[in-house]
Order: structure tokens, then C-alpha cells, then sequence
């Protein structure tokens, strides 16, 4: 389901250049729905599009065996061995000599399918040439990704002596102002943060003036037009003369008109098809009433070991059920870590910490974890509420079944998600299995459920948490006051039910 465009002519995202190019025959992007043409009289015929049915060879280039074929130096190939990346996957063997030879670069693909790298290596590359800081910065949505992608960028530039920074809310500012001023490579950033250092720190605007590389990661997520005040920021910050590289796993209409808005022959490649899943991923679902969603739960988690399964993510749809689940499973003798947006940024990064070390094998979250983790040990995702969009349950199932594993995810359906799991399945073009399990089986622990939910629920109240969430909720709505985004919300309800 693609959100209306909010990209307007002035979104300086691309580089201009100073010689406009002529015009090519136009170019049909595919959207997550149908394939649309765009209006001809736009600069889309400036993009160069290689989709993923397009061989190499048809595109000029030969079949790239190994990372040394792209282009890379020979530190970056041997680090790529270290790490066990033996051969690029499609996404880096496209995207990587383009954005060595200085071009834009659009790249959507598949979740786990390589995308990080693709354009970490370029980029590290060519630091490797001319190394000075602040070389890159690479915006995320999220603060978990911008930790991971920090990640990602030290293993990858380990033997360069790589200085990469991370500035994310709900850490001190005053060391990620001196963080920044020690001009770091690479800067990882989610929006609002570094919008707030950069407008009340004078010295800090300067030292992005002469960034090589401005890098939107989950670009459909960090374009949504909560971010665009923040991005306009940030963007008056960055030289003219820069490289911009947006990846993303699904394509919606921002990314469709920054493309058109382009005045930079710019690289796209598609390995799109709508919203998939891949084959190696075992999808099914539990029809169940509503009250005994957490006897559910109970019963598959007690069956981790016998299915198998290392570790398992269980998505919900809010902080309040995330917190509260968290206590029920503690109640229960659940070993789990709890990450969702009300929690410090301290007791978030440590929650994640735990699941992927393997010192707990369950992690409760919200929808901040949905996107770019990769977590090998994870063989199962569980929808306990099912998302309102189908473009989220694909990033929610895509933590497993990642690089060729296998994994399994169900989904707790009740009554009222019967018409959010058939748009799901619509869209996925493929109907979920029926997980099997015996009803009196599951239900003989009811009455251990539901005295440990009241245990939690009590625990709940008496540690405030409530209070917590209606101040989050007023803060919320005074932020999106201020940039005008309230307004823009009843707009769009009254279009819906105008046309309904």
C-alpha cells in the first residue's frame, strides 16, 4: 500500500548536475502493486534502470564471480573473505561499481539480501583513497539499525583503523557534539537527532561541507513526511557535489518522485516484486479468540525445543502490550528481552545485546525492530498482533529465514484480523498454513496464563508505565502539531471516507 507522495521540487536529495543530459525513451517503475508509468514530461528518462531478470552481461558488464571483479581494492576483497562473503550477491554486483564510478545509486531489494554492504564497501573504498572525516553520513530510521549498520562499517573497514560514530536520541548530546567534532569517517544517524545538533551547534554544520556520501538506508521509511523537516536540515548542510545512495526494500511514490526529480543520471537498480517473502521462509497462522492469545503464546514458546528453535522474535503492535508481555513471560519463567520505544536508549541497546548473545531466546518488540536486524540464530517470528500494512508483516517475517536459512513464522489471527491477513495474503500472492496444535493441549495451562497476566498487569500499574504512555502520546501530538502533520492527517481521513 503505497502512502501519497510528499516529495515536492525542492527536496534537494540528489546532486544537481550542471550539464542536463538528453532525454532517453521513458522508463515504467514497478510499484508494490501494478507496474506504473510515470508522467512524460518528468526527468525519469535521466535514470538508468537495471532490473533483476536483467543479466549482467545484457547490461554490459560481466558476470561478476568475486568481490575483485567489481572493482575493489584488494584489502576490501580479503575482508570480505575474513567475514565468509565468498561471492556477491546480486544487489552489490550491480550497485557497487556504479557507485565507484560516481554515480547516484537507487537499490531495492529483497531484506537480507546484501544491501549494507553494497554500499558500505564503495565506501570504504574510496576512503581508503582519500581518507578524511567526515567522509560519509548514512541516515536510518531506526536507532537499533544505526547500530548495526555501525556495525556492519567497522568489520568491513576493521584493518582501515575506520572511525565511525553513532547519533541516535536517548543518548547524551554533549558526546555526540564531541564525537562529531573529532570528525569521525563515518557518521550513522536516525534524523531528529542530528537535526537537533545541527541547528543548536554552530561548529557542527561545517564539518559536513565537504561529505562524499550521503546514504538513506530503509529510504522508503526515513522519506515518510515525519522526516522531511528533519531531512531539509540536514540536506542544507551537505555539499551540492556529493553522491547520494538510497537502499530500500520497498518502493513507494517519495522514492518514485525523487527519481523523477533528478537532475543526476542516476543508477536503479530493481530486484523488486511487490511485496515477497522467500521460499525458504514456512509461513503460517493460528485462528484463536481473542482472550486466549497469551495461552497461545505460552504454548508455542514451550515448544521452542522440541521445534527446534534457537531463538524467537514476537512482534506487537504496541509499547503498552510489549511491556506487558514482558512481565507475563517473566511470570511464566520465560527468559525474554523487551525493546520497544518507551524504554532509554541504554535499556534498548541492552535487550538487544542479550538476544543476539544468546543469554535469553526470546525478544518481545515493537515495530523499531521490524526493519534490517540480522540476527542468524533467529528460526521463528511470531505475529502476536498482526500489522495494519502488509508491507510490514514482510519486514517483520524477513528477521528469519535470512541468506539462504530457513525459519517459520505464525500469525495469532482472531476474529477481528480476518481482513488484515487477507490483504496480506493478497498481496503476498500465497495463502498461510494452518499451524497444528491441539486445542486441549494449549488450554490446560489457562488458568497458570491468566494468574501470571494479572500478576503482570498489577506490576504494570504500580510501576507507572501507563503514566509514561499519555506522556509519550502528548508529546507526540505537540511534535506533530508543530510541523503541521495533524492537519495533514484529517485531510487524508476525509479523502478516505469522501471516497468510501
Amino acid at each position: 500500500m503505497n502512502q501519497e507522495s510528499q516529495v515536492d521540487e525542492d527536496f534537494p536529495l540528489f546532486r544537481k548536475c550542471s550539464k542536463h543530459p538528453k532525454a532517453l525513451p521513458s522508463l515504467s517503475i514497478a510499484t508494490s502493486s501494478s507496474s506504473a508509468s510515470l508522467p512524460a514530461e518528468t526527468s525519469i528518462e535521466q535514470v538508468e534502470k537495471v532490473t533483476e531478470d536483467t543479466s549482467l552481461a545484457g547490461t554490459g558488464s560481466k558476470d561478476f564471480a568475486t568481490f575483485g571483479d567489481l572493482g575493489l581494492a584488494e584489502w576490501a576483497v580479503q575482508t570480505c573473505k575474513e567475514l565468509g562473503m565468498r561471492k556477491p550477491t546480486p544487489v552489490q554486483a550491480h550497485c557497487i561499481p556504479q557507485i565507484l564510478a560516481g554515480r547516484d545509486v537507487l537499490g531495492l531489494a529483497q531484506t537480507g539480501s546484501g544491501k549494507t554492504a553494497a554500499f558500505a564497501l564503495p565506501i570504504l573504498h574510496r576512503l581508503s583513497l582519500d581518507p578524511y572525516g567526515i567522509f560519509a553520513l548514512v541516515i536510518t530510521p531506526t536507532r537499533e539499525l544505526a547500530y548495526q549498520l555501525a556495525e556492519q562499517f567497522r568489520a568491513l573497514g576493521s584493518c582501515l583503523h575506520l572511525r565511525c560514530t553513532v547519533i541516535v536520541g536517548g543518548m547524551d548530546m554533549l558526546s555526540q557534539a564531541q564525537s562529531l567534532m573529532k570528525r569521525p569517517h563515518v557518521v550513522i544517524s536516525t534524523p531528529g537527532r542530528i537535526k537537533v545538533l545541527l541547528d543548536e551547534n554552530p561548529d557542527i554544520p561545517p564539518l559536513f561541507s565537504n561529505t562524499k556520501f550521503l546514504v538513506l538506508d530503509e529510504a522508503d521509511r526515513v522519506l515518510d513526511v515525519g522526516f522531511e523537516e528533519e531531512l531539509r536540515v540536514i540536506f542544507q548542510c551537505l555539499p551540492k557535489k556529493r553522491q547520494t545512495l538510497l537502499f530500500s526494500a520497498t518502493i513507494t511514490s517519495d522514492l518514485q518522485t525523487l527519481l523523477k526529480l533528478s537532475s543526476n543520471k542516476a543508477f536503479f537498480y530493481e530486484a523488486y516484486e511487490g511485496f515477497k517473502t522467500v521460499d525458504t521462509l514456512k509461513q503460517q497462522y493460528i485462528f484463536i479468540p481473542k482472550n486466549v492469545k497469551d495461552v497461545y503464546l505460552f504454548h508455542v514458546l514451550s515448544k521452542m525445543e522440541d521445534m527446534g528453535i534457537r531463538s524467537v522474535m514476537i512482534f506487537v503492535s504496541t509499547c503498552r502490550s510489549c511491556h506487558l508481555l514482558s512481565l507475563l513471560l517473566e511470570e511464566l519463567d520465560q527468559e525474554a528481552a523487551a525493546l520497544h520505544s518507551l524504554k532509554s536508549q541504554n535499556l534498548r541497546l541492552a535487550a538487544l545485546h542479550r538476544f543476539k548473545s544468546g543469554q535469553v531466546p526470546i525478544l518481545l518488540a515493537t515495530d523499531v525492530a521490524s526493519r534490517g536486524l540480522d540476527i542468524p540464530t533467529v528460526d521463528l517470528v511470531i505475529n502476536y498482533d498482526i500489522p495494519q500494512f502488509p508491507r510490514d508483516y514482510v519486514h517483520r517475517v524477513g528477521r528469519t529465514a535470512r541468506a539462504g536459512r530457513g525459519g517459520l513464522a505464525i500469525s495469532f489471527v482472531t476474529q477481528d484480523d480476518i481482513t488484515l491477513i487477507q490483504e496480506i495474503e493478497a498481496d503476498l500472492g500465497r495463502q498461510l498454513e494452518k499451524f497444528e496444535c491441539k486445542e486441549n493441549k494449549v488450554l490446560s495451562d489457562i488458568t497458570k496464563v491468566y494468574k501470571a497476566r494479572r500478576v503482570a498487569a498489577m506490576k504494570m500499574t504500580d510501576d507507572g508505565f501507563e503514566e509514561k504512555v499519555r506522556e509519550r502520546k502528548k508529546q507526540k501530538r505537540k511534535t506533530m502539531a508543530r510541523k503541521g502533520l495533524l492537519n495533514k492527517r484529517s485531510n487524508k481521513r476525509k479523502r478516505r471516507s469522501n471516497t468510501s
